[in-house]
Order: C-alpha cells, then sequence, then structure tokens
C-alpha cells in the first residue's frame, strides 16, 4: 500500500505551492473586497494560472479541460486553503466555475444550453438546495415542482444560497413525489434567473464575508426538458455534488491547519516572554504538536478518500469522516494559533482571525458534524452491529 503521492502529483502540488507563496499570500489582505475578490488581482491571478497550466482543471477533456480527478482537485483545495484570499465559497482562479452535477448528469441539450455556457464564462451557475426548514436534513423540504402539461410549477423558498444575486440559472432541487420524500421524490431542475416568478428575496449577511441570499419561487414555470436526469434523481445527484463538497472541507481544513504551523511556529521562535522564547514552552510546544499530528491524519484520509473516488469507488462514508473531522481539526489549529499569538492573533494585521472564523463555519455548512455522525453510526451498526 503507497501512502505517497504520485510523482505527477507531488510536481504539481509543489507547483501549487510555489504559486501561493510567491503570488498569492503577499498580497492575501488586499485581495478581496467583502465577500468578492477585487476583480484587477482576480484576473492577474487567473492569467498567472493559465500560464502554469493550471486551468479548467474540472472542466471535462470533451469539452477542452484538463479533467482532472479529485486527488488532484484536493491537493488545489489544500494549497488554496492556505491563506484567505479566497472567497471559501465562491469560484476559485484555476477555471471557469462548472457544476460537477450538469457536468456528470445534463443531456446534449442542457450541456450546449447550460454548461458551455459556463465553461466560456457566458454564465454562472447557482445550487439551490437549502430551505428555512430543510438544511441538514433534506426530507424537510417544501419547494414542489408539480407537473403541468409540459412544464413544471414550481413554488417555495431557498435560503444560504451563495451567489444567487449573480447567478444567470439555478439547479433547483425540489420535490416532485411527496409520498416518495428522499427516496425518489426528489428532483433537480433548472431553472433561468430571469424567469417569472423567480425572486432574491435579500442577501444574508454572516460572521464570514459571505452574503449568501434568501430567494423564492412563486409559480415559476419551466419546461419539463429542463429536468435534469430522471424524475426523483434529484437527492442522489446532489449528493453526489455534496460529496465532492465534503472532501473539498476537509482538504482545506488541511491547507489551513498548515498555515496555522507556519504562523504558530515563526511567532512561537521570535516572540520572548519572561525571558524565554515560547518555543521554549511545552504549552505551546504541545499545541504545535497536536496541530501537526491532526494535519498529517486528515491529509492521509483525504488523499485515500479521493484516490478510492478516481479509482470508481463509493466514497460517501468517506466523504462524512473527511468533513467533520476536517473542519472540526481545523477549527482547533485556528484557535490554537490564536491563542499563540495572543492579542496580535485577534488583529487583521494577520490571517489568523480570518481562518479562525471560516473554519468555524465550516462545522456547519454543507452537513454539521452531528448530522454526519448520526448517518455515520448506522453505517457503523451495520458493519459490526
Amino acid at each position: 500500500m503507497d501512502f505517497e503521492l504520485p510523482e505527477e502529483m507531488r510536481m504539481f502540488k509543489e507547483t501549487l505551492r510555489r504559486f501561493i507563496d510567491s503570488e498569492v499570500i503577499p498580497i492575501e489582505r488586499e485581495a478581496y473586497n467583502g465577500p468578492e475578490m477585487v476583480p484587477e488581482i482576480r484576473q492577474n491571478l487567473e492569467a498567472k494560472a493559465q500560464e502554469l497550466g493550471i486551468w479548467g482543471v474540472d472542466v471535462p477533456e470533451a469539452l477542452g479541460g484538463l479533467g482532472m480527478g479529485l486527488l488532484a482537485r484536493a491537493i488545489i483545495w489544500e494549497e488554496t486553503g492556505r491563506t484567505i484570499a479566497f472567497p471559501r465559497r465562491k469560484k476559485w482562479i484555476f477555471g471557469p466555475d462548472v457544476s460537477p452535477l450538469l457536468a456528470e448528469f445534463a443531456n446534449e441539450d442542457q450541456v450546449e444550453r447550460y454548461l458551455k455556457p459556463c465553461i466560456n464564462g457566458e454564465k454562472k451557475p447557482g445550487f439551490a438546495q437549502t430551505e428555512p426548514d430543510a438544511g441538514g436534513d433534506p426530507s424537510g423540504m417544501k419547494t414542489t415542482a408539480v407537473r403541468d402539461g409540459d412544464e413544471y410549477v414550481i413554488n417555495g423558498t431557498k435560503r444560504f444560497i451563495t451567489g444567487a444575486d449573480e447567478a444567470d440559472f439555478f439547479q433547483v432541487i425540489c420535490v416532485t413525489d411527496p409520498e416518495k420524500g428522499t427516496r425518489g421524490g426528489i428532483s433537480c431542475i433548472l431553472v433561468d434567473a430571469d424567469t417569472p416568478g423567480v425572486k432574491i428575496l435579500r442577501k444574508q449577511m454572516t460572521m464570514m464575508d459571505d452574503q449568501p441570499c434568501e430567494m423564492a419561487f412563486d409559480d415559476v414555470r419551466v419546461p419539463v426538458e429542463n429536468l435534469v436526469g430522471k424524475e426523483g434523481d434529484g437527492f442522489r445527484m446532489a449528493q453526489t455534488w455534496i460529496t465532492m463538497g465534503r472532501i473539498r472541507h476537509g482538504a482545506i481544513g488541511v491547507g489551513t491547519m498548515e498555515r496555522c504551523l507556519e504562523l504558530g511556529a515563526s511567532y512561537a521562535r521570535d516572540r520572548v516572554t519572561f525571558g524565554k522564547p515560547l518555543a521554549e514552552r511545552q504549552a505551546v510546544q504541545w499545541m504545535l504538536v497536536d496541530t501537526y499530528a491532526d494535519m498529517h491524519m486528515v491529509r492521509l484520509m483525504i488523499y485515500n478518500a479521493a484516490a478510492k473516488h478516481d479509482a470508481g469507488e463509493d466514497i460517501r462514508w468517506d466523504s462524512y469522516m473527511c468533513k467533520y473531522i476536517g473542519d472540526r481539526k481545523a477549527f482547533e489549529a485556528t484557535d490554537r494559533c490564536m491563542q499563540i499569538h495572543g492579542g496580535l492573533g485577534l488583529t487583521t494585521d494577520l490571517p489568523i482571525e480570518k481562518l479562525w472564523r471560516d473554519a468555524r463555519s465550516f462545522m456547519i455548512t454543507e452537513g454539521p458534524e452531528e448530522i454526519l455522525k448520526h448517518a455515520l453510526q448506522r453505517h457503523v451498526l451495520n458493519l459490526y452491529g
């Protein structure tokens, strides 16, 4: 069993590391304004990413991209997780915003009308699943799509929808058969943002820089050909997307932990209190060791899960563990790093407070750890009970 990255992946990681260290971290505080990256900085970094050949990484090869697997993407998430320059929940700088749901499940017509325009930078997608009464528990979903001849009529409210105010269309996860629920009663339907009845109700301010939206669908009519896959497949398709998101959470957590080690160890060597550097204090030494051990553990979990996915294996349970452990350990690392830095860690002179806020938020979004552990207990009891 080989626990090392393949040679091409190691070289890829080294290239990314140099890029982040030399081009991104030095300007990370100036890179964003509120929830968005400064346009000039984004354009500059995107141009440099293209020069490095790191572009279109998740665009299918058949559509002109690199079509990289999950392991390569996990490495990118890990390295970008070391900096606060990039919005955590928005488009990255390594190519167009491609929906994994569309890339995997869209038919030929939907590829032409929606996926290709995304790849060409002509359209921005939105993903609308979360509702006021259906966050971590999709069985509480109330947004419905009722068949009326050659159309679906959609009604409901969605909440915490990232980028809804900029999206050109939405992948709406909705109920098409209330009796079946999550077992064949939820579908995915594409809805253009300018369709009558689609309303952005408000932006929601958060403790992070994110500003997700609450939106409503009021008698929104869309043609039946906008159904992605088959009726009732929506929950399964959405879970495929969210599985990737959970690996992303864990990978970003690995990068966050490594940045905390870089900041914490450097400061511990330089900062002198009561005649000794903090690096000579056992309390500080153990904080750094705990973060180092956690980082190593989570990195192995992420790489293993990603490699299994690329080999065609089901990683649903792996993704649950990667997310809840990765998010938890990343937050603990940022908290330790903040404690090591004392008052300085609370300031915006350093990236620690932003890493801390983002890491804390990740423990809630895309599946709180309590729900993931509740799902995992069934798997554990089936295996060992």
